[in-house]
């Protein structure tokens, strides 16, 4: 082990990384070279030129969905555990995810209720 021990350690891997980044970065900027044309720096679009900008804003709407996504998916990463506490806990258990399950849906239907499912 070094002088320093672990941090150290840890410490020459974050040094040796820099180097090798800053390493890589010159070595591609002096193959690729600078001097871009403007069709060069456009994003690319199956060879046509794009219709929005990058930067375009979606309507609000996608971002509810996309909240509802996250909501779900963070409760499929809950359950994952939960089965196998289920086995050792029993009917506590099943109590708890009853209640989190139900607390998910009251947020649906709320979401439903204001219309926040439709996308016209």
């Amino acid at each position: 082990m070094s002088v320093l021990g672990p941090v150290g350690a840890a410490l020459a891997v974050f040094v040796f990384a820099t180097i090798a980044l800053v390493a890589i970065r010159a070595a591609s900027d002096a193959i690729a070279g600078v001097g871009e044309t403007a069709p060069e720096r456009t994003p690319f679009l199956g060879g046509h030129e794009p219709e929005v900008h990058a930067w375009s804003r979606f309507h609000a709407r996608y971002y509810v969905m996309a909240l509802l996504f996250l909501a779900f998916d963070m409760e499929m990463v809950f359950m994952y555990p939960w089965a196998v506490v289920f086995v050792r806990e029993g009917g506590i258990a099943l109590a708890e995810m009853g209640m989190f399950i139900t607390i998910l849906l009251v947020g649906v239907l709320y979401a439903w209720r204001e219309r926040a499912l439709r996308w016209a």
